[in-house]
This record gives C-alpha cells, structure tokens and sequence, in this order.
C-alpha cells in the first residue's frame, strides 16, 4: 500500500514537472531523497515518463497526425516534400538523434553518476540562469514556420544536454529556440513534439529494468505512477502552453535557481546525501 502511495504521489510530481522548465528528472531524484524514500531509479523515471508523453500525444494528436501523415506521402510524392509538415517530420526525426545516440554510449553513467544531487542541484541553477538569458536576449521574431534544420539540429542538440538530470528537456530545447529568436509558443511547441521520439523510446528501453534495482517498485506502482502522470501532464500541457503567450520564464528561472541553491544546502548540512 506504502509503494502505491509512493506511486501516486511520483506520478503527481513526474506530471506537473515535465512540461515545464524546472526538469522532472531532478524533482524525482531529489523529493523521494526528502522524503526518505531513496533513489527510485533512472529505469522508473524513464518509464512513467511515458505518461507523460501519452498527454502530448493526445494533446498534440492533430498536429502529430498532420506531420506524420504528410512526412510519410513525402516518401513517394515529390510534391509534398516542400511542405512544413514534412519538413517538421524530418526536423523531429533528425534532432531526436543527439539524444538517442548519446543515451546509449552513456547509459550506465547516466543512470549512476549523473544521478549524484551534487550535479543535479548544480545544473538547476546553472540551466536556469541560460533559460533566464536565452528569454531576455531572444529577438521573438521567429515562428513554428520558420523551423530549419540547422536550428532543428541545434535544438536537438540542447535536448541531448537533458541526459544529465536537473538539465530540462523543455528547458534545453526552449532555451536554445530562444537563443535562435523563435518566440515562447513556438520554442515551446517544438520541445513538446521533439521529446516524444525520445522519452517514449527511452521509456520503452527500459521497461525490463522496472523489477529490478535497491528501490524498484515493481510493476503494479510503476502503472500507477505512470497512469497519474498522465492525467497530470495533460492539464500541465494546455496550462503552459497558455502561460507563455503572455508571460516570460522567469518565475521557471527564480524556482530552479531556488531549489538548486536548496538542494546543495542540504547536501553540505547533511540533510541530504548525494
């Protein structure tokens, strides 16, 4: 009963924090480390995040059918080939390589090293303090439309940085579309559509991890984590997507730079181990 608890309230975390700025990965490493409960593992983290991801998919289903639909007449009909929505297919595919690649060659020290909240409260700050310049210095000239590949490779090339944990995937990839003049809906439309080849397969990669490891919850908590963050994430979506229209990312940059700084206290009073 202890580990559904557990469960749900992961899954609560995992779905408010995905979407934005602020790295769910660094919130699921250090709250359960708060609250006595452990490391629940890189393995756990990667598969509730496909809840998460589901969200975008259903959220996004429109924009995802159009794109992938239009990339796959592209194959055979030169004619589409020119279009936004078949370029967008390529962009997608073509930027989710860094992280893929990257993921592989570095998975056992990612889901060791990377995992120590040293670096994790480190990059909360770090990150935030490059998300507050990137807002404040783009020239919010650029739309979804005006998506290249150089960018889209640059992009993805961000999102890659998200391997280490309290980096952001959202974060990276909206931080480097702000650098580029994209404005805040499109960046963060584009991080959204760019993560999905990447979470679901590192989700589904390590699925056969979930039984295993000193704080592995097993499959029943895991589904439940997963199905709340879900619903979470949803809400989380359509709640951001909203906020940026009209306002900047600095409340996101004032509470990473908050929990990193309180993390690393933590850490050297020894509240917290690493």
């Amino acid at each position: 009963m202890l580990d559904l608890l557990k469960a749900v309230v992961l899954g609560i975390i995992q779905g408010l924090t995905e979407f934005l700025p602020i790295s769910s990965s660094a919130h699921l490493r250090i709250f359960p480390e708060l609250f006595g409960w452990g490391d629940p593992g890189a393995a756990f983290t990667a598969v509730i995040q496909i809840g998460t991801e589901l969200a975008v998919l259903i959220y996004f289903r429109k924009d995802i059918w159009r794109i992938g639909s239009t990339w796959l007449r592209s194959l055979v009909r030169p004619e589409y080939r020119g279009h936004l929505d078949s370029r967008m297919g390529w962009f997608i595919i073509i930027g989710s390589l860094p992280i893929v690649v990257l993921g592989v060659i570095f998975k056992d020290t990612i889901e060791d090293d990377f995992r120590n909240l040293w670096i994790i409260g480190t990059t909360l700050i770090v990150l935030g303090l490059i998300l507050g310049i990137a807002d404040r210095v783009s020239s919010d000239d650029r739309k979804i439309k005006d998506l290249t590949l150089r960018h889209a490779i640059f992009m993805g090339a961000a999102q890659a940085c998200a391997l280490i944990p309290g980096v952001s995937r959202s974060g990276a990839t909206i931080s480097m579309g702000r650098f580029l003049g994209y404005e805040r809906e499109a960046a963060t439309r584009y991080a959204f559509l760019l993560a999905i080849p990447a979470v679901i397969g590192a989700g589904l990669f390590e699925l056969r991890e979930i039984p295993h490891g000193e704080n592995a919850y097993g499959w029943g908590p895991t589904i439940v984590a997963t199905a709340v963050s879900f619903l979470v994430g949803y809400a989380a979506i359509a709640w951001l997507l909203r906020y940026v229209t009209t306002h900047s990312y600095t409340p996101f940059v004032i509470y990473r730079i908050a929990l990193g700084g309180a993390t690393l206290i933590l850490l050297s009073t020894g509240v917290l181990t690493p």
